[in-house]
């Protein structure tokens, strides 16, 4: 009885979740820590743990598509994994390379036109790994529904260094010029691929840090964030939903500051010219949610009616 009344409680508390979070974020991005903690406090070793979570990466891909999310990146495997001990790295490629390539022939892929792509610096890991990555890749190539990154040998900083590189040496070659460097530049050399910005990122485990992940499309859109104690192979809907409606809290705060610093900058302006007000408005009503437009207009009517009198 007491188990049917907590999965009663639980499904109410999800729909709750799922309406205050209207409006979610595109693009999201999960580490997913805590895998070996798991399987050591329940006294197995970490390939197990490893396992479990490897079957909450896959019910994620499902709440996304069903919550209308269209990318998801997940922290798979850092460049600090390779410091691991070999036995666990030859579990963890083993792992890999199953995921890839049995997600790449999962009929749900397929039907909801998910693209898997890899990100990070994937020729340092094995050849059946490379394998496994080119198999869901060219089986997922001509998607666009929805984007599964997976990051593998990731580490952000490496990856800005390579990309810096990468433009200095065209640079050097006269291929390009420094005038031609522009954001949609860097966000090709990355990945080699168009990245959304991530709106959300999610880490699950206890710890509140973002370890070096996706440090561009992160930071630079400032990516709400979400830390929870769960560890990875215990997250659940729930935790998810927390983590949705986090973004959703943010994003209205952030929206309501850039109404009322226009509205501002509107008060400003108005003091020493009312017809210059209307120009700057005209201009921020471009550029800001459409929420916006009746505060700066009610700025507008109330300063003219100053200068009328």
């Amino acid at each position: 009885m007491k188990q049917w009344v907590r999965k009663q409680f639980v499904r109410a508390y999800e729909r709750l979740l799922r309406r205050e979070g209207d409006g979610g974020p595109s693009h999201v991005a999960i580490i997913q820590d805590g895998n070996r903690r798991y399987a050591r406090e329940r006294g197995d070793d970490a390939p197990e743990g490893h396992r479990a979570g490897a079957e909450t990466t896959e019910q994620v891909l499902e709440w996304c598509q069903d919550l209308g999310v269209k990318e998801l990146t997940l922290y798979a495997f850092s460049t600090e994994n390779f410091k691991r001990p070999p036995e666990e790295r030859e579990h963890l490629y083993d792992l890999l390379e199953e995921k890839l390539t049995s997600i790449a022939d999962n009929d749900r892929i397929h039907e909801n036109g998910v693209a898997i792509r890899a990100i990070g610096e994937t020729d340092r890991l094995p050849e059946r790994v490379q394998e496994a990555i080119r198999y869901a890749e060219n089986h997922t190539a001509g998607y666009d529904s929805f984007r599964l990154n997976v990051a593998l040998a990731y580490g952000g900083r490496n990856e800005l260094l390579r990309a810096a590189r990468d433009v200095l040496d065209d640079v050097d070659d006269d291929d390009l010029a420094p005038s031609d460097i522009d954001i949609e530049l860097v966000d090709d050399r990355l990945y080699g691929r168009q990245v959304r910005d991530v709106d959300l990122i999610i880490r699950t485990g206890g710890d509140e840090r973002t370890s070096n992940f996706l440090p561009w499309h992160a930071n630079g859109n400032e990516a709400a964030a979400y830390f929870c104690a769960p560890y990875w192979p215990e997250f659940s809907k729930t935790d998810f939903l927390r983590g949705i409606r986090t973004y959703q809290s943010r994003e209205r705060s952030w929206q309501r500051t850039r109404r009322e610093r226009a509205a501002a900058i509107v008060r400003a302006v108005a003091e020493t010219e009312l017809a210059e007000a209307r120009t700057v408005a005209g201009r921020l009503r471009e550029k800001l949610p459409g929420g916006a437009a009746p505060e700066i207009e009610a700025e507008l009517d109330a300063r003219g009616t100053e200068s009328a009198d």
